[in-house]
């Protein structure tokens, strides 16, 4: 379970993130959706330790781990997964994903993640993970990674940007393979209908605070019959924003 006990996030000009958000999440697929802008990535960056929280405590499994770093935290069983996914000039997408499994894996291993997430396995296995590679292509590999890490609590945010092309049941499938091989929470930050509809739990932030919070069929009703997920996707494109 991760609880986040009164979490706030303050900019050093004194803008407010995120104020004083008290959470506990042990669910197996929970989404978090709201406008852009209403610090949605910023509440998983701080469960991830890419950020620091200005005032709170985050708690994974009985243990504080508010201080802890990104590494840390990632051996503490967090992995995260970029919206826009970091490249790795000199890497191979077989030696990213042993890292990431935190052993040398062998090929035909290296094949099944890969073609899990919809990549034809030989055209890819010995490439670099760099400029070579498209942002959709980059954000499957990623995907395919933190499906090797297997660990228990996962964060993906919009895990379905740069991946039009690429069914929507076919990620979803992934996410419920790697929920029968963790049994851990699967966290998406998603305005995506389809993905919210398969969430145990959504969770919607709005303003820095979480607005509202609870079932798919006690919130969906209500976000799509006053702004829907979808029409988040097409306010972030008309405005240039992924």
């Amino acid at each position: 379970m991760l609880e986040l006990q009164n979490v706030s996030y303050v900019l050093p000009d004194g803008h407010a993130i995120l104020r004083d958000v008290n959470l506990s999440i042990d669910e197996r697929f929970v989404a978090v959706t709201g406008p852009n802008g209403s610090g949605k990535s910023t509440l998983a960056k701080l469960i991830a330790g890419i950020y620091m929280p200005t005032s709170g405590k985050i708690i994974l499994d009985g243990e504080d781990i508010t201080t802890l770093s990104i590494t840390e935290r990632a051996k503490a069983g967090i992995s995260f997964a970029f919206q826009q996914p970091v490249r790795f000039k000199g890497i191979t997408v077989k030696d990213l994903i042993s890292i990431a499994a935190g052993r040398k894996i062998t090929l035909s291993e290296t094949c099944a993640y890969l073609s899990e997430v919809g990549l034809c396995a030989k055209n890819y296995v010995d490439r670099e993970v760099d400029a070579s590679l498209s942002g959709g292509e980059l954000k499957r590999i990623e995907i395919a990674m933190i499906n090797a890490r297997g660990t228990k609590f996962s964060v993906f945010d919009e895990p379905e940007a740069g991946i039009d092309l690429w069914s929507f049941n076919n990620l979803i499938e992934v996410f419920r393979k790697m929920y029968e091989k963790t049994k851990g929470t699967i966290l998406i930050i998603s305005h995506q209908e389809r993905i919210l509809d398969i969430a145990d739990r959504i969770i919607v932030v709005s303003g820095g605070t979480i607005s509202a919070s609870g079932t798919k069929e006690e919130i969906l009703p209500g976000l799509l019959g006053t702004v829907s997920p979808c029409r988040f996707v097409k306010e972030e494109v008309a405005n240039g924003q992924h």
